[in-house]
């Protein structure tokens, strides 16, 4: 296909489902630790926070940016993070996600694995899921913030 023709879905596409992906990001060395969850909910959300709290060493504070999802402010992630001290979050402004890296991570996701993708069941998008994330932590770098704070020209 030429990068001037339009993409097509055949008529016999199915979705074969969704799958949803939770995602930690180490802002020092770039590497992500990601879940699959079958909801989107505090509960699942508090559940990765649980295994997140369990894997990283006790003595150490750990800084999250959380966005503005229900499952993020909801009255019961709320009482998870109250319960947990080290826990510090930080909320950057509604519609400011670029602040928050790990939503380059999803955006590098959707352009190599999601967009165009053609998997052949639900269980085939996972593994295609934890192979890019294997792969992307083999070679993990942070990521590096390119803006200088310059005003935007005018058009």
């Amino acid at each position: 296909m030429s990068r001037c023709e339009p993409a097509r879905q055949e008529f016999e596409y199915r979705r074969h489902g969704i799958a949803s992906l939770v995602a930690a990001l180490d802002v020092r060395t770039g590497e992500v630790l990601t879940e699959v969850i079958r909801r989107n909910d505090a509960v699942t959300f508090t559940a990765f926070l649980d295994r997140l709290d369990r894997v990283i060493a006790p003595g150490k504070e750990i800084h999250v940016v959380l966005d503005n999802g229900s499952s993020h402010t909801a009255r019961h992630t709320k009482a998870w993070l109250a319960t947990h001290p080290r826990w510090h979050v930080r909320w950057p402004p509604p519609h400011a996600s670029w602040l928050n890296q790990i939503e380059l991570f999803f955006s590098a996701v959707t352009r190599r694995v999601l967009r165009r993708g053609d998997f052949a069941s639900r269980d085939d998008l996972i593994d295609k899921l934890d192979v890019y994330v294997i792969r992307h932590n083999e070679n993990a770098k942070p990521y590096r913030w390119t803006y200088d704070a310059t005003p935007l020209g005018a058009a």
